[in-house]
């Protein structure tokens, strides 16, 4: 083989090989940078940055499995459409998540996490001594979060399902010149009834009282007849458990499904408008079909998750990780059978509700780890697929064996024995 042809065989050989080494560079090993998308059809090399996953991702399989109950049969029928979560959110564009805030399900830390916590081109503003941030679309005087932290109690304390939806693009408007539709995404956090009745007995005990909440329904507040006090004097400091079970106003019963059913359906805070069954059987019905139609919630027992799930929704990314504290007030607290039932009894709807809620956040997570697997798997078969046309690519300039003699080891040729260069291998890696 004559020095000529030797350098021909060797040029789109340390082609093929730089190639490889700058795919390495840009996709190493075990980071998903390079994401193929599925069902697209593959131009050359189609590679599309994943949202989900980073080289730096903190998530481990046994992070995300650590807290998984034991798998039971699902007692509900929920549709790939029920499970299958995504939100096209555009942070510069018109879309707004609205959280709803519900007392004592971790929804403080939660708001934090969204306003402090999350990776994003512009981070909301959030100054020392002030109780909340600004966070603006980038470039823009324009909030894309409505919650406790960002636009602060615009709609009322804790304000629920009902106010929210009424109140929300009201507000909006009044504060913010843009008149274009915008799109609201409801977040929640539930947490298991029993827990949460407690964490707000021991609250309420400690003095809080969220008396300034507004109640707004059908354009007004509840009378007194409607919604009594459970007691006298500026709050309730010092309360008994037993105390606070007795009081048949109290809003920390069924507090969960109150907050999100469309309150409406049921004359707001007039009891007399219907029988107690009918009412709760439409308040509880309403609740599950506004929780299973939101953009996401979470559950206070699986932070791993909810983390995990809303990142796969909005397709954002949190700085750190979500940290699972099991060591609560409410954890603590002693209780005997009997009044461990009398709290379910008191909580009946929300305990359907958490059990429905449970239900199909554990199904979204298993539905969404699948598909998750599912890209990966696609990712690196598409990878393997680009490398082995790679290599295909070289075989046309390797010289072919011909019938003549052999000269010196190697075969008689000219020049045209060797097709010409069909492929610019450094265009293609500037194209990475």
């Amino acid at each position: 083989m004559d020095e000529r042809s030797s350098k021909l065989i060797l040029v789109p050989i340390l082609a093929v090989i730089f190639v490889m080494i700058g795919y390495q560079y840009i996709c190493p090993a075990g980071s998903n940078p390079c994401h193929f998308k599925a069902g697209e059809r593959f131009r050359g090399m189609s590679l599309l940055s994943s949202p989900y996953q980073d080289a730096d991702d903190f998530y481990r399989d046994q992070d995300l499995e650590d807290d998984s109950p034991p798998r039971s049969p699902s007692k509900f029928n929920f549709s790939a459409r029920d499970l299958d979560r995504h939100v096209e959110f555009n942070i510069r564009g018109d879309d707004v998540i609205v959280f709803l805030h519900i007392q004592k399900t971790g929804g403080t830390t939660f708001g934090r996490h969204l306003v402090r916590n999350i990776r994003l081109e512009q981070p909301c503003d959030c100054r020392q001594g002030q109780k909340k941030c600004t966070c603006h679309r980038p470039g823009k005087e324009e909030s894309w979060l409505f919650s406790r932290f960002s636009t602060g109690w615009s709609c009322g304390l804790h304000a629920d399902w009902t106010e929210l939806t009424n109140c929300v693009p009201v507000v909006m408007d009044k504060k913010e010149a843009q008149r274009n539709k915008r799109n609201f995404y409801y977040i929640t956090m539930l947490r298991d009834p029993v827990s949460r009745y407690l964490s707000e007995w021991k609250h309420v005990q400690r003095g809080a009282t969220w008396k300034t909440a507004l109640h707004m329904c059908d354009g007004r507040s509840p009378t007194q007849d409607e919604l009594p006090n459970c007691y006298s004097g500026d709050d309730w400091s010092g309360v008994t458990l037993t105390e606070f079970m007795n009081c048949p106003s109290n809003l920390a019963n069924n507090r969960q499904v109150r907050m999100l059913a469309d309150l409406n359906l049921v004359g707001c805070y007039n009891l007399s408008s219907m029988n107690e069954s009918q009412r709760n059987l439409i308040l509880l019905s309403s609740a599950m079909s506004n929780l299973k139609n939101m953009a996401f919630y979470g559950l206070t027992e699986f932070q791993r998750k909810t983390q995990y799930l809303f990142e796969r929704t909005f397709s954002l990314r949190f700085i750190s990780a979500f940290t699972q504290i099991n060591s609560t007030r409410a954890a603590n607290v002693e209780l005997s059978e009997l009044v461990r039932r009398r709290i379910e009894e008191l909580n009946f709807l929300d305990m359907q509700l958490y059990e429905y809620a449970k239900d199909l956040f554990l199904q979204r997570f298993q539905f969404s780890r699948q598909r998750e697997h599912q890209e990966v798997r696609l990712k690196r078969r598409e990878e393997r697929r680009w490398l082995r046309e790679q290599k295909e690519q070289v075989k046309p300039w390797l010289p072919k064996r011909r019938g003549g003699t052999r000269v010196g080891g190697s075969e008689k040729g000219t020049d045209g024995d060797f097709p010409a260069t069909t492929e610019d291998y450094t265009s293609q890696v500037a194209r990475w």
